[in-house]
């Protein structure tokens, strides 16, 4: 074989795995993990459990139902976030990213694939689990309280952002696992980021805490009133609208995952 054949055939072996290729390599990976499946249902049966729980304990038909129904959304979404970091990290600590990225060059089309792979499969569980939670909150209130109902003005909206919350925060922790490489440094970014930075907010900047992921979930996504608020009146001049809401959470996973893409290509395995 010549140098130009053999040129032309390295050339064409490292082009040959396109989009679907990738992302059906990032699909065994992620199935295969016993973590992926545990920490999905582990979050899942949590929101539910807290919907049963906030359901058994409501006296009062006044508030915001379907926002107690999902309020088990919020603290579920950590193991998601940790979940994201993990598909990217793992591979860091045992070494398999060097492989993944000798069979595909293509840096960002790898990073592309697990985002992709790992959005749809948080999406279907968060969607299957915002649901259940509905569903069990609503049948777990007491008698005399009218369970919220899908047809009812802002419900199923609540109900499928709050479902979207799941894949969202898990691509948060996925850029963040590539920034970082390292995966105690990254959930730590990401507890502190998500969690701590939102309590601390709060308390000193109630203005600037309605851009912040946890007020966004609990505040924007998953309710169905504009005046709903989790703190003092003072302390809570606005919360965004709901579609605002999903897209300051859209734009914050779209910034790491861009940060983690270009760092990706710059550094070594």
């Amino acid at each position: 074989m010549t140098a130009t054949a053999r040129a032309t055939a390295s050339r064409r072996t490292a082009g040959h795995y396109r989009f679907r290729q990738v992302a059906r390599m990032e699909w065994i990976k992620l199935r295969t993990l016993r973590s992926t499946w545990w920490t999905l249902a582990i979050t899942g049966a949590g929101a539910v459990a807290m919907a049963v729980a906030i359901g058994i304990n409501t006296r009062s038909p006044r508030g915001d139902l379907t926002n107690n129904a999902l309020a088990g959304v919020v603290p579920g979404l950590l193991l998601t976030g940790v979940l994201g970091v993990l598909v990217v990290t793992s591979e860091y600590t045992s070494g398999l990213i060097r492989g993944t990225l000798a069979a595909v060059p293509r840096r960002p089309l790898v990073l592309a694939a697990k985002a992709a792979v790992f959005a749809g499969t948080t999406l279907l569980v968060g969607e299957a689990a915002s649901f259940t939670a509905f569903f069990a909150g609503g049948a777990a209130l007491r008698q005399g309280i009218a369970a919220p109902a899908l047809t009812q003005p802002g419900v199923l909206r609540a109900v499928v952002l709050s479902g979207a919350s799941f894949c969202l925060i898990g691509l948060l922790g996925l850029g963040l696992g590539a920034i970082i490489r390292h995966t105690a440094a990254a959930v730590g970014a990401l507890v502190g980021g998500v969690w701590i930075l939102t309590a601390i907010a709060a308390g000193v900047a109630p203005g600037a805490a309605a851009y912040l992921p946890v007020i966004i979930i609990g505040n924007s996504l998953s309710a169905t009133r504009p005046e709903n608020c989790p703190a003092h009146a003072a302390q809570c001049p606005h919360i965004l609208s709901p579609w605002a809401g999903l897209g300051m959470l859209s734009l914050y996973a779209a910034i790491a995952l861009a940060a983690g893409g270009w760092l990706l290509t710059r550094r070594d395995a």
